[in-house]
């Protein structure tokens, strides 16, 4: 799954839609305004790929995302590199 530029509230109810039961990998690099509502999708697509035994993949996560993922403390949970933060 590509993440949209924007991710955010208002736009959550049709990410998850989007995010379906499969995805393994979501890709991140678009991403230029979000809020919270971008991590609770991430933590729902590792719920999902983890209830089929499988582990989620974030490529291009931008910094910013990875800073409020650290500060929510599942950055780690997320998989998401420390050095894309610095």
């Amino acid at each position: 799954m590509k993440l949209p530029a924007t991710a955010m509230l208002a736009q959550a109810p049709d990410l998850l839609r989007q995010l379906g039961d499969d995805t393994e990998v979501v890709d991140a690099s678009a991403l230029a305004e979000f809020d919270s509502s971008a991590v609770a999708l991430l933590l729902e697509a590792r719920r999902r790929a983890a209830a089929r035994g499988r582990t989620l993949r974030v490529d291009g996560a931008p910094a910013q995302l990875v800073e409020l993922a650290r500060l929510y403390g599942v950055d780690e949970l997320l998989g998401l590199p420390a050095a894309a933060a610095a």
